[in-house]
């Protein structure tokens, strides 16, 4: 009989990834480490909240609206209070920004190690001055994708030891899918170089194999598989939405950001996504992602409209 254990007895956690990272990093801190290590505590809580939510009555909905008009739902509220907590407590923020949260959340003064009142212009950064971002997806298993400025990298939550596991290292986007993402339910309102594009996909001219539909309405779970796959999610600004719908600050730069670490393009239609100058905490902006040779092919025709 073979006497290999079963165990991987090297085993890449994220906390020993990031440690890793700051450990080359010139003038790390730790405080990077500190803030993702609390903020991972927030994500396993909600993990276990989600498995459990039809045995608490964690579903339906709270009996709230958010600021931007949506309706809170138990769980958002939930998780919601589980990340500002965990965040604050790693003395490692200044003030955050939420969809739940009408203004800026601000850290309480002693729980702050920089010196200063903040306020809300120290939020309205663009996107380009991010130095790591990443996103949680939960279901069967809770995944972390993650970037600190040195590419993509995947982590599963083994729920044996509590940690999140390095599954996939420096994640590429393919240069093109053969997907798209949209909700389409909205083609009434779309601009006409955007129906004009989906017409494309579904009956190619050159005779080549029609793209794929694929839209859950999960902006996360649609681009994850648009990391993992390649193809293009789009929500673009339409007569409803003139302005888009997804949120700048805490929706499309991150995204936006994790993208193009994976080698993808994120575009409003009109410039890049990691460029727009915030004017408002919870701006929305057009939002286009996905795989380099996706994106270029639909800018060609949002400009060849505007001839």
């Amino acid at each position: 009989m073979s006497d290999q254990s079963v165990f991987d007895v090297d085993v890449w956690t994220l906390t020993r990834f990031v440690m890793e990272m700051g450990r080359q990093a010139k003038g790390a801190t730790g405080e990077l480490t500190q803030l993702i290590n609390s903020l991972l505590t927030a994500i396993k809580a909600i993990s276990s909240a989600v498995r459990k939510a039809g045995l608490v009555h964690l579903q339906g909905l709270a009996g709230q609206v958010n600021v931007t008009g949506d309706e809170q739902k138990k769980l958002d509220v939930l998780s919601n209070d589980l990340v500002i907590n965990m965040l604050q407590a790693s003395y490692g923020t200044c003030l955050m920004v939420s969809e739940e949260n009408k203004d800026a959340i601000y850290t309480p003064a002693e729980k702050r190690i920089s010196e200063g009142e903040p306020n809300d212009k120290d939020a309205l950064q663009p996107g380009n001055q991010i130095v790591c971002a990443g996103y949680a997806l939960y279901g069967s298993a809770t995944l972390v994708a993650l970037s600190t400025g040195a590419g993509v990298n995947f982590f599963m939550l083994d729920p044996a030891i509590g940690e999140f596991i390095l599954t996939d290292r420096n994640v590429k986007i393919k240069k093109k899918g053969k997907t798209y993402s949209i909700n389409e339910g909205n083609a009434k309102y779309l601009e006409p170089a955007v129906n004009e594009y989906l017409k494309h996909k579904k009956y190619p001219e050159d005779g080549s194999a029609p793209y794929g539909a694929r839209y859950v309405g999960s902006m996360v779970s649609d681009v994850h598989r648009t990391i993992a796959y390649g193809g293009i999610f789009m929500y673009p600004a339409n007569e409803k939405s003139p302005k888009g719908k997804l949120r700048l600050l805490y929706e499309c730069n991150p995204i936006a950001f994790l993208i193009e670490q994976a080698g993808g393009i994120a575009t409003t239609g009109t410039q890049r996504v990691l460029d727009v100058i915030p004017e408002s905490l919870h701006q929305r902006v057009p939002f286009v992602v996905g795989s380099p040779d996706d994106v270029e092919e639909y800018l060609s025709f949002v400009k060849k409209q505007k001839k």
